[in-house]
């Protein structure tokens, strides 16, 4: 199973009001533990920086200018992406605007499975706050690199937020540390975009055998109400 954990910045709210995507990051796990391959990338909104949005994530108009336009990065995007499964909080935020954009370039809208984790919260914690701030809070994850949103960031403190919802976090991940991320289409925040590199624990050196995956599959088709129908 192979899960991109998602997560963008934008101009404003609504793509249908002319916002924008200013940045993209994305996390790679692959049978609930992360890979070490992340995708981050800056994006010229081509339109002014509100006020308002530029307190949430801090990228000004000075900061943006010269970065790619959309166009210039979906190729790369849709690749990084490609059969993986897309897990994003409030996923229907992220997803129309990132189908808002391809609707610009005149690609087709997202084929992937997308699983939203306030979906999934709110299921498995009825009553309690969902927001990713408060989960974080919940499981004990660290927040402290979080002054302001940010997409990477973001989705890597997501993935920690998913692997608890869904019951595969080891103790001690730690998605969100300082190093360079590993992978052929790794794409990460570099001195090149004025962002500090990150990077997270590389895949243990294992392929399951016949009998392995056999024993896996046996469980799967047990379960009656498996938390990816929800």
């Amino acid at each position: 199973m192979r899960d991109i954990v998602l997560d963008t910045e934008t101009t404003g709210l609504s793509p249908a009001n002319g916002d924008r995507v200013v940045e993209i990051g994305c996390v790679e796990l692959v049978n609930f533990l992360p890979t070490g391959r992340t995708y981050q990338v800056y994006l010229d909104p081509e339109m002014p920086m509100p006020f308002e949005a530029e307190q949430i994530h801090g990228l000004s108009d000075d900061f943006l200018r010269g970065k790619p336009k959309f166009a210039e990065i979906a190729d790369a995007f849709l690749d990084f992406i490609q059969d993986g499964q897309v897990v994003a909080h409030n996923a229907k935020f992220d997803v129309g605007f990132l189908n808002a954009e391809l609707e610009k370039i005149g690609r087709p809208h997202l084929t992937s499975t997308i699983v939203d984790t306030v979906r999934l919260a709110r299921k498995k914690y009825p009553g309690a706050s969902v927001s990713l701030d408060a989960l974080c809070r919940k499981f004990t994850i660290d927040t402290t690199a979080r002054e302001k949103h940010g997409a990477l960031l973001d989705s890597e403190l997501l993935a920690q937020v998913y692997l608890e919802i869904v019951g595969g976090r080891q103790p001690g991940l730690t998605l969100a540390t300082d190093a360079t991320p590993q992978g052929p289409q790794a794409a990460v925040t570099n001195s090149d975009n004025g962002a500090p590199t990150r990077d997270v624990r590389p895949p243990r050196d294992h392929q399951p055998s016949d009998t392995e995956r056999a024993a896996h599959q046996a469980f799967i088709d047990s379960l009656t109400e498996p938390v990816w129908n929800w």
